[in-house]
């Protein structure tokens, strides 16, 4: 029987059901978590029925709610000949309403007699009978609540992923960091490289940016004398989709008054271990085959020294050198490409997947770093790391630049080929440091990344909920 003809017997069953005066789709329904329902005892629950097995005059199901699974026993002369003719109509994927007593079967599992049901919500098609993980991956992507109800190791991702915003909420609080809201809709993109969504104000006849970062806004907040802030917050960036991006993903970004990147450092590595003692019960867990130690103090290595170390790279700023690392490594470069996008793209491929225990790259060179503090005796490096896990870009930090006379020196150098580069810098975010802003740190971690890692995930589609998929008929 074909998915429509299935669909059409449902309707039918829907239809008499309703002739019967029975309502459906029910109402308000005072249950207990399956998960919490003891050895003995009457209890009232409901869920979506999974299975059902048997004939005649009884039968048993399987319930699962948001907690758990549970069989429940349905038998014609305990819930009465009209109410089984009622059952007999119900479907695997419809949602019921349960009430009855805990017995134990012949072989122990611990069961529901069926004293009285409601049907909650009548399923009108029927659920996928198999479920073929990544062979059907588009359609667990596309379909997500059917990859949810199906499949229970999507479901422990999307808990374990709650789980970690709740804990990593509950060490900022812990740490005198409060949770602060920023806009969504910038007049300038500004806080980081990437290209912006746009989009439109009517009233105030203006266009308007969805953020790619937080940043300028979190920064005058540290101006208006909030010194310990957080966002967790939903991003923009209109770029390329891969297994490590989305268009729309979250981060953490926060700040620390009177803090530099070493308070950042701590932080990180204090974040990360709690999450994963939290999680894991352990600072040890296996990613993608690799086994990750978070062990304290973690590599630390300078941007320099990793082009050295791993690519052969005596000196970074050696345009000739890069070019032959270019094309030996078979890197496909774009006209235009600066120095800093060749050493990017050389990063990528040859080094980061390296990168597989806790490593912090540390000193990015001033020209890729237009918000973070030169060293006193570098002014060509910043105090500015990034951290890597699994071979996994996590966090980004810097001390953070407090001089407005020397960050509008860099925006204008940063923009000076740009055609209308007023559009393209922040005075305002500019003038807001002239009033002074303290010293201060600043680190951002890309959630789903950190999620990736802490539920062994190949693909960062697999840690959002309805991750951006193209068209059906593309």
């Amino acid at each position: 029987m074909s998915e429509n003809q299935m669909r059409e017997v449902r309707i039918k069953k829907l239809e008499e059901l309703k002739e019967e005066g029975i309502e459906v789709y029910g109402r308000r329904f005072f249950k207990t978590n399956i998960g919490e329902v003891k050895e003995d005892g009457s209890f009232k629950i409901a869920g979506r029925i999974m299975a059902i097995r048997g004939h005649g005059n009884a039968a048993f199901a399987d319930i699962v709610d948001s907690t758990g699974k549970i069989q429940v026993y349905f038998k014609k002369d305990i819930v009465g000949e009209e109410n089984y003719e009622i059952f007999k109509k119900i479907d695997i994927g419809d949602i019921v309403g349960i009430e009855g007593e805990v017995f134990r079967t012949k072989t122990g599992e611990k069961t529901i007699l069926v004293k009285n049901f409601l049907i909650l919500s009548k399923s009108l098609r029927p659920l996928p009978e198999k479920w073929h993980g990544l062979k059907d991956v588009e359609i667990r992507f596309r379909k997500r609540y059917l990859d949810l109800i199906m499949n229970e190791s999507a479901r422990d991702i999307f808990k374990k992923r709650i789980m970690i915003l709740k804990f990593m909420r509950e060490f900022l609080n812990d740490k005198g960091f409060v949770e602060v809201e920023t806009p969504m809709m910038h007049p300038i993109p500004g806080g980081a490289e990437a290209k912006p969504f746009i989009t439109y104000h009517n009233t105030l006849d203006m266009e308007l940016y969805l953020r790619i970062a937080p940043e300028l806004y979190l920064k005058k907040l540290l101006v208006g004398n909030f010194e310990k802030i957080y966002e967790i917050n939903r991003s923009f960036r209109n770029e390329g989709i891969s297994t490590l991006h989305n268009p729309e993903f979250t981060m953490l970004e926060l700040y620390s008054a009177y803090g530099d990147y070493e308070e950042m450092i701590e932080i990180t590595e204090g974040l990360i271990c709690f999450l994963s003692e939290k999680i894991f019960g352990s600072l040890t867990f296996e990613y993608q085959g690799k086994k990750i130690e978070l062990t304290r103090s973690w590599k630390r290595i300078k941007y320099e020294d990793v082009f050295k170390e791993y690519a052969g790279i005596e000196n970074f700023r050696d345009e000739e050198v890069i070019d032959k690392k270019v094309k030996e490594y078979q890197i496909e470069v774009e006209e235009n490409e600066t120095l800093f996008d060749k050493l990017e793209s050389i990063f990528k491929k040859k080094i980061q997947p390296l990168l597989i225990n806790p490593t912090f790259i540390i000193g990015y060179p001033v020209e890729i770093s237009p918000l973070a503090k030169t060293f006193k005796d570098s002014p060509e490096i910043t105090e500015r790391f990034e951290l890597f896990i699994g071979g996994i870009e996590v966090a980004n930090a810097y001390s953070e630049l407090n001089d407005p006379i020397e960050q509008l020196k860099r925006f204008e150098e940063k923009f000076k080929d740009v055609k209308d580069k007023e559009k393209k810098i922040d005075y305002d975010f500019v003038e807001a440091l002239e009033y002074g802003m303290p010293p201060a740190g600043g680190l951002g971690i890309g959630i789903d990344r950190l999620v990736m890692l802490f539920t062994n995930s190949s693909s960062i589609r697999e840690v959002i909920f309805f991750p951006l998929l193209k068209p059906k008929n593309e």
